[in-house]
């Protein structure tokens, strides 16, 4: 027979009956250790940073929020969205800015052509439009893993000036069919059988991928961004789209066919034949069907847009009008419904943090931060004696690798495109080649690691490329593409009378 406890008895038992009465619910918040550093950073540079006679105390102080705010960027106390509202509020609360300058940057245009830019990316996806591209390029170029490769490239390359966003085009095209593929050539991820196949196709493409987005300037968002803070500095830039594609024409076309042989030779697949590549691609065609009307409505309306973004300038039609005529299009003829755009939370996401970022870049350029900041460094680098040309290698070269730092481009193009191209200003660089440059440079540090942009977080989950081999393909292929871009793009920009 058991004996009844007792409380004398049972000191230990009463103990943790007690300690589970009072103990807390986990929490939820943000996280203690980066929201501190974070915090830390800013009260440090506020307060224990002698500030320069030149600025006053309220740049000083929007300066320190904003050091804070890419802090919790980089070391993610909250989301993205979460942490750039948290830190926009302490703007207002603080009277660093108003209500009215703190959310002024919300009307960007560059904003919603980016919003819209999402959209455009899920029209392409929900319609098979995109699927039906690459899976043509496969089907023509597959018949080894060499020219599969090169299909999956090129096939990126033509889409990417409809689908503005690297990592819809990654995330909702290729992967699944860089999957399917390798799957199919029994290449499974995490296994020993990964660097059959599927390892050199998910990174070729997220190598090829820097130059798909360098080569259009609609092919990624940041690209619309550089080129608003540019010209918010005084860089005119005429007939921007063209402009662009002229300038990047050549480097990036360079880049994008001498990435998978070099891959080839320094990251061999196990497996050099693909016979069945061909045959899965048209047998997924054959299962599409013959296009359908979503898919050419789908086509005419983004060559169309394309068309607009192109010609705009000629037409004076700005480049987010002609977004929203096409989006406009795409609901009016049910290729999207409007539960299609409320549900596309990265677009409203961007349109959050993307907003506090460059409200926040905008008004340090009003209160003469940037130009403090330029100055310091331009006077700097000309106690070297450096030629303008010096100034600008050095200034690009810290602009690519600081991305180590980053997690995202466009938050590395809003917390320094705008200080790094005023530097090269202050120090004589020719503007237009400055501003492009940088805006170039932007694409090509997205497969420097596995967190530098969204394609590569993207790649890396399949689980298909160790992460030792993402930091050292990394950075060789930084270094390629610094020689191509360096030695292609500057005898071509010198042609085109750049500098």
């Amino acid at each position: 027979m058991s004996t009844p406890s007792s409380p004398l008895a049972s000191p230990t038992s009463n103990a943790n009956r007690h300690r589970r009465r009072i103990s807390l619910p986990p929490w939820k918040g943000a996280k203690p250790i980066p929201l501190a550093i974070s915090i830390l950073i800013g009260i440090l540079f506020r307060f224990a940073v002698p500030k320069p006679h030149q600025l006053s105390t309220k740049a000083w102080q929007l300066l320190a929020i904003f050091l804070t705010t890419i802090s919790g960027l980089i070391l993610g106390p909250l989301p993205v969205g979460a942490w750039a509202f948290l830190c926009l509020t302490l703007t207002v609360v603080t009277k660093t800015l108003t209500f009215a300058a703190a959310f002024a940057a919300f009307t960007n245009e560059v904003i919603w052509l980016i919003v819209a830019s999402f959209f455009f990316s899920r029209g392409f996806i929900k319609t098979g439009l995109g699927d039906r591209v690459a899976l043509c390029f496969v089907s023509w170029l597959g018949k080894n893993t060499l020219g599969l490769s090169y299909g999956l490239a090129l096939s990126e390359a033509t889409i990417s000036p409809a689908i503005p966003s690297t990592t819809a085009r990654a995330g909702g095209i290729f992967l699944p069919i860089i999957k399917s593929l390798a799957v199919t050539a029994d290449s499974h991820p995490k296994d020993d059988s990964a660097k059959k196949l599927g390892a050199y196709l998910v990174q070729s493409q997220l190598q090829c991928s820097s130059s798909s987005s360098a080569l259009f300037l609609t092919a990624a968002a940041q690209n619309l961004l550089c080129v608003k803070l540019a010209e918010g500095l005084g860089v005119k830039i005429s007939s921007k789209w063209l402009t662009w594609f002229k300038v990047s024409c050549i480097p990036a076309l360079v880049s994008l066919l001498a990435t998978p042989v070099i891959l080839y030779k320094i990251f061999p697949p196990e497996m050099k034949d693909t016979p069945d590549a061909p045959l899965m691609a048209r047998r997924r065609l054959d299962q599409m069907g013959p296009i359908k009307s979503d898919q050419w409505v789908m086509m005419i309306v983004m060559l169309v847009t394309v068309a607009l973004w192109i010609s705009g300038e000629a037409l004076g039609l700005a480049s987010v009008i002609t977004a929203m005529l096409g989006l406009s299009l795409l609901l009016a003829f049910g290729i999207l419904d409007w539960d299609d755009c409320l549900s596309e939370k990265s677009a409203w996401d961007t349109l959050a943090w993307f907003g506090v970022l460059i409200g926040m870049a905008t008004q340090l350029t009003t209160l003469g931060v940037v130009a403090w900041m330029s100055n310091a460094v331009a006077n700097f680098l000309k106690s070297l004696s450096l030629h303008w040309f010096g100034a600008f290698c050095v200034l690009q070269s810290a602009y690519f690798f600081i991305h180590y730092l980053f997690a995202s481009q466009t938050a590395h193009v809003a917390a320094l495109y705008s200080a790094f191209l005023g530097m090269c200003l202050a120090s004589k660089v020719p503007a237009l080649f400055a501003a492009l440059a940088l805006g170039y440079n932007t694409n090509l540090f997205g497969a420097l690691t596995h967190y530098s942009s969204g394609q590569a977080a993207v790649y890396y989950g399949a689980g298909y490329v160790e992460l030792r081999d993402v930091f050292k393909l990394g950075i060789i292929f930084a270094l390629i593409n610094i020689v191509i871009w360096g030695l292609v793009g500057a005898g071509w920009w010198k042609i085109l009378g750049l500098y």
